[in-house]
């Protein structure tokens, strides 16, 4: 990244506005950036309403959102991020910066830089380290890529919240895919444990018992928020579970916790299917309505 766009309040380019493009769009624009966005739904009403809102200019189009940014942030679905890099290759410029934040494992994000390098705009991949929702713009990032240190300088300089993860492209998202091991996996133990320990009406001698082994910790309200994460994201959780299957296998080990934590997550998605997320936090009431669920669905 050259001197000449590592400004104070650069231009922005958004490709994807969905909770992490609005995200970083808010902090963004509160910082004085100048902020366009695009997404294929930039004729949908709740979007234009978010973009009038944080002062974001919408369009259709990836290039007419990051062809004069001084810095271009891909936050699209792990399955459109390569695509997605090789086409703004055909619109980027040297002196740009393409903030890859997407979920993708290290060999998506190697992938998405070689698809970048042509262009001559610097490659930054970003793995975004904790649910969006409590932080927003403040989200824990880990960058990597030659040019993260002068990226998260930046980015930190604007209210973002950037760590170097290391020059190697792929460094960051191993470290999001294994640390999602750990704690989808606790998501997806608890959940199962729930189920059962309901069924036979032991619930709360075993959150006792791992109040005694494990203390500090709320278990009935921890149990409630993992209950929530599986049953309302559970199919984008398990698909960032085989993409860390995935990473483990690369670095020569199985990958059986991984991959048996997203069928645990899937599951969940599917009995979920046409029947609304409780706007409760208590686990009972939760494990209750997926247990219907199942129930219901024959499974």
């Amino acid at each position: 990244m050259s001197s000449e766009t590592a400004t104070v309040t650069p231009a922005v380019g958004l490709i994807g506005f969905s909770e992490v493009g609005q995200a970083f769009a808010a902090g963004l624009s509160a910082a004085g950036a100048t902020v366009r966005a695009s997404d294929l739904r930039a004729d949908d009403p709740e979007l234009i309403a978010s973009a009038d809102r944080l002062g974001v200019t919408l369009t259709g189009h990836a290039a007419e959102a990051g062809r004069d940014a001084d810095i271009v942030i891909s936050a699209v679905t792990a399955g459109a991020a390569l695509p997605v890099a090789a086409a703004a290759a055909g619109w980027l410029r040297p002196g740009q910066v393409y903030l890859d934040v997407n979920s993708n494992g290290p060999v998506d994000k190697q992938a998405c830089a070689a698809a970048i390098a042509p262009s001559g705009a610097a490659f930054v991949e970003a793995a975004i380290m904790s649910p969006v929702a409590p932080h927003g713009h403040r989200v824990p990032m880990l960058l990597a890529g030659p040019e993260a240190a002068a990226t998260a300088e930046l980015l930190n300089s604007l209210g973002l919240n950037a760590t170097v993860a290391g020059e190697a492209f792929g460094a960051a998202s191993a470290a999001k895919m294994c640390r999602s091991i750990v704690m989808k996996g606790i998501e997806a133990i608890v959940v199962e444990s729930m189920l059962a320990a309901r069924a036979w009406d032991v619930d709360d001698l075993v959150l006792a018992s791992l109040a005694e082994t494990y203390p500090g910790i709320e278990w009935p309200a921890r149990a409630g928020y993992l209950f929530t994460r599986v049953m309302g994201h559970g199919r984008r959780r398990a698909e960032e579970l085989r993409e860390a299957a995935e990473v483990v296998r690369e670095a020569g080990h199985a990958g059986t916790m991984a991959a048996a934590i997203a069928d645990l997550q899937d599951w969940a998605a599917d009995q979920m299917t046409g029947t609304p997320l409780p706007e409760t936090t208590d686990y009972r009431a939760l494990a209750d309505t997926l247990a219907a669920a199942q129930h219901s669905s024959g499974d």
